[in-house]
């Protein structure tokens, strides 16, 4: 026992690296930031990053004024890259040691050359708040020399660093600087954003990387799951679904992103985007690929309105990944109680929880239910899964 209290003794050393444009080309449809940025900013995306990173490091701050106090020791980058944020959250400036970077936009190489300063002070822990590609870029100079923690901020996050939300970041953090948790190796993954815009998924493994090892609070990397006796059920599905709506008053039905959803349109007769969010009115698509200004005008014009969704394989994540034009917005305007939610049991058999991030986490917990939620997983059939936050 005093050799642990030793050891939360000692001063422990955290860099924080804000990726400050990450997410930006989600709600305007872009499925990515990746150059992009301008273009984002066009169609009116504006930056929330330094949102979600205030809220995980608000709560950090208070999680550490009620655990036994232990030195810490924070790094972080100039300006948006971390230093404002820190600020937000309240951190004393006299523990906060600047590491400069190239251009301060957080390019690609202000990303790598942080990590270099970082682990130059032998960092115990790099937080970083951004999507896939900025988890590529760390661990192309950190490699599995230092363990990495992603506060969930890109538009696309397979990766297996990231924990589920801001909050759950910050309990996994504090937990892990006190010595609670282990690491363990896991995948980070990309999508080429070139090809996920063309309506194409090409998943490639890119590193490994060490993280803090929570397995209710992080999230698995992304698992493709395809299963040939999925195509009768999933037509079962589509089949339940169109009966459904057809007994009811002509509705605004959104599909979502995903092979499954995607098979309900093409059971349906309709050329439906494979990422993308498409409209569908009286069985005719009205609008494919919507950003959430589209998406928003929409729903201005129809009052009955349904949405259709199906989880992440393996991560569970229904809404706040890939899907950032569902806005809380959106989802409130849709209504809750109006999301249908979809999944072959093949599926289901490896994403046991269903978890949301709208980046709302009051909305997040009225999603979430009770604990569970009900899936269409066949044709007339139901099931009730777990949830988690």
């Amino acid at each position: 026992m005093d050799r642990v209290c030793e050891r939360m003794r000692e001063k422990k050393c955290v860099g924080i690296l804000i990726n400050p444009i990450a997410g930006m080309g989600g709600r305007v449809g872009l499925k990515g930031t990746d150059g992009m940025e301008n273009q984002a900013r066009a169609l009116g995306a504006r930056p929330a990053a330094h949102l979600r990173a205030t809220e995980t490091l608000c709560r950090f701050i208070q999680l550490m004024s009620q655990a036994t106090d232990f030195p810490l020791r924070w790094l972080t980058c100039s300006g948006e890259m971390g230093e404002a944020v820190l600020k937000t959250a309240g951190i004393p400036m006299n523990v906060i040691e600047i590491v400069h970077t190239v251009t301060g936009k957080s390019s690609a190489e202000d990303t790598r050359r942080a990590v270099r300063g970082f682990m130059a002070q032998k960092v115990d822990l790099i937080v970083f708040c951004g999507g896939d590609g900025t988890a590529r870029d760390i661990c192309s100079v950190a490699g599995i020399s230092v363990p990495i923690l992603g506060i969930p901020s890109g538009v696309k996050m397979f990766s297996g660093v990231f924990a589920t939300n801001p909050v759950r970041c910050a309990e996994t953090m504090l937990a892990f600087l006190q010595n609670r948790l282990t690491t363990v190796q896991t995948e980070v993954l990309d999508l080429d954003e070139a090809s996920y815009r063309a309506g194409e998924w090409k998943v490639k493994l890119y590193h490994a990387a060490l993280t803090p090892f929570e397995p209710r609070y992080m999230q698995s990397s992304k698992a493709l799951i395809e299963n040939v006796d999925d195509t009768a059920i999933r037509a079962g599905i589509a089949d339940y679904l169109l009966e459904q709506f057809q007994r009811e008053t002509p509705a605004l039905v959104f599909l979502g992103a995903g092979s499954t959803v995607k098979s309900v349109g093409d059971r349906w007769g309709i050329d439906k985007t494979l990422l993308g969010v498409d409209a569908v009115v009286d069985g005719e698509c009205i609008g494919g690929d919507l950003n959430e200004q589209q998406i928003l005008a929409l729903l201005g014009r129809f009052k009955a309105r349904k949405l259709v969704l199906s989880p992440i394989g393996a991560q569970g994540f229904v809404l706040g990944r890939g899907n950032s034009q569902l806005s809380p917005a959106v989802i409130r305007d849709i209504g809750c109680s109006n999301i249908i939610v979809i999944a072959t049991p093949a599926k289901l058999a490896k994403t046991p929880v269903l978890r949301f991030d709208t980046g709302d986490a009051m909305l997040d917990r009225e999603l979430a239910g009770d604990g569970y939620i009900r899936v269409v997983t066949g044709y007339r059939r139901r099931t009730l899964v777990k949830t988690m936050l």
